[in-house]
């Protein structure tokens, strides 16, 4: 069941003042990124799943209000409002491994004020941190052309949940395994390893190393071939690999140094001993950029293994991301703060071919080649659809992604697609500019 002190302070203090003021009409908010990180051509949208299983068990009880009252340091029975509050609200989300653009928004909740309100912190904190993931590994794969990727980020993930979490999205992006044991086994994962140097080191050389593990480990196996020096762990790999028999499926990784030069002496001296079927695996310190170069550069490199750089999304490991109120019973509403300003109304995405998508309102009719990127996801309170299949999100990520120009698919200086706002929308932004200013500001002067 869902945590709801999981929340932003602030978020309980006007809670609670709605109830006060008896503000529980519906309200629609909007969750939108403001503007893509640098070197984003596109995002992916993720979180959606985690946001409706958080809503679906959301319940305020006994224990959560003594914990706000701690943190307001006031009496229990002053939150009292607040007990038993449940969401019963309806979630229009894009469904996870869509393309998504600046603006669009990835989910939009409609329900009475105090509950939309509440859940917030939580809603802002699981699409935010997971589209970044999700953007960041389809980019990896998109950057290895073919070849298989793997996630090695568990050591340096931001905690252990987090590393599934990264697991999931990866293989939602293409990902060929992970090497998190648990987060094989709970998502249906191949997982995938190697050796340490450290095992390498407890041998008297490498060979013996190599053959140790062999021998406990049958079928194809992978040697780390860098402890010492790179040419000679490769021999001794190939030294072994021969006489054993087991070439067929087996692999060395190269986990440091100049990859591009020494994955080219690594082949040819694995060709050269007889083995072209054995793989070689890079890793170290590898994110898209650099699987990007060493592809490009030819690198003969079989599959790579991303890690620290991407389990963070070091790059960009945050979202301008907004949850923003649009309508509250019945009104349209919009923020006007520079650089800030928000849209008003309930909204809907139409996809259109190349991902040329149109910002409109929920209610407009699509655009003849547009169809809407939202669907209802909750109803009430409770979900309206089964839980969404890794498979399926996998399959809308690749004929999104499929459709976008190549220049937003490139690595290095993508360009962004840009959507646009329908007609309807601009027509209400503007009515609904002019009557807030002309309410609220007009009695202060035209400097606000």
């Amino acid at each position: 069941m869902a945590d709801a002190t999981v929340t932003d302070l602030y978020e309980v203090t006007m809670a609670l003042s709605y109830l006060r003021e008896d503000m529980v009409r519906p309200a629609t908010f909007s969750c939108f990124v403001r503007r893509l990180p640098p070197e984003r051509g596109f995002l992916i949208a993720a979180g959606v799943e985690s946001v409706l299983d958080h809503l679906a068990g959301f319940r305020v009880r006994h224990d959560d209000i003594e914990v706000f009252a701690q943190a307001l340091q006031r009496p229990a029975r002053e939150l009292a409002p607040l007990a038993d509050l449940r969401f019963t609200g309806e979630v229009r989300a894009v469904p996870e491994g869509r393309v998504v653009l600046a603006n669009e928004p990835l989910l939009e909740i409609t329900a009475p004020l105090p509950e939309a309100q509440l859940v917030e912190t939580y809603v802002l904190n699981q699409l935010s941190h997971q589209t970044a993931l999700a953007s960041k590994a389809v980019r990896c794969v998109l950057a290895a052309q073919g070849r298989p990727v793997v996630d090695f980020s568990l050591r340096r993930t931001h905690g252990t949940e987090v590393a599934h979490t990264v697991a999931r999205l990866g293989a939602m992006a293409g990902f060929a395994g992970t090497s998190n044991v648990a987060a094989a086994h709970a998502e249906d994962l191949p997982a995938i390893g190697t050796m340490a140097h450290s095992y390498v080191e407890a041998f008297e050389d490498e060979e013996a190393a190599f053959t140790a593990f062999a021998l406990c480990h049958p079928g194809p196996v992978t040697f780390l071939v860098d402890t010492y020096d790179t040419a000679s762990g490769v021999a001794a790999a190939a030294r072994v690999l021969t006489a054993l028999g087991r070439g067929d499926g087996s692999a060395i990784r190269l986990d440091s140094g100049d990859l591009g030069r020494l994955s080219r002496r690594a082949r040819a001296m694995l060709d050269n001993a007889g083995l072209p079927q054995v793989r070689i695996v890079a890793s170290g310190g590898l994110d898209e950029y650099a699987v990007h170069d060493l592809v490009a550069s030819g690198a003969p490199i079989d599959v790579y293994a991303v890690g620290t750089r991407v389990g963070v999304s070091a790059d960009a490991p945050a979202l301008d991301s907004a949850y923003k109120l649009v309508a509250y019973d019945g009104r349209p509403v919009m923020k006007l703060s520079s650089a800030k300003a928000t849209a008003p109304g309930r909204k809907q995405v139409f996809r259109r071919p190349g991902c040329h998508d149109v910002i409109g309102l929920a209610d407009e009719p699509p655009p003849t080649d547009g169809v809407p990127l939202l669907e209802t996801m909750m109803r009430a309170g409770r979900r309206g659809t089964p839980r969404d299949r890794r498979a399926d999100a996998h399959r809308r990520l690749l004929a999104d992604v499929a459709e976008l120009p190549g220049t937003a698919r490139r690595i290095r200086s993508p360009e962004p697609v840009r959507a646009t706002v329908s007609h309807q929308l601009s027509v209400l932004s503007e009515r609904v500019q002019r009557r807030t200013e002309r309410e609220i500001l007009a009695p202060f002067g035209a400097d606000g």
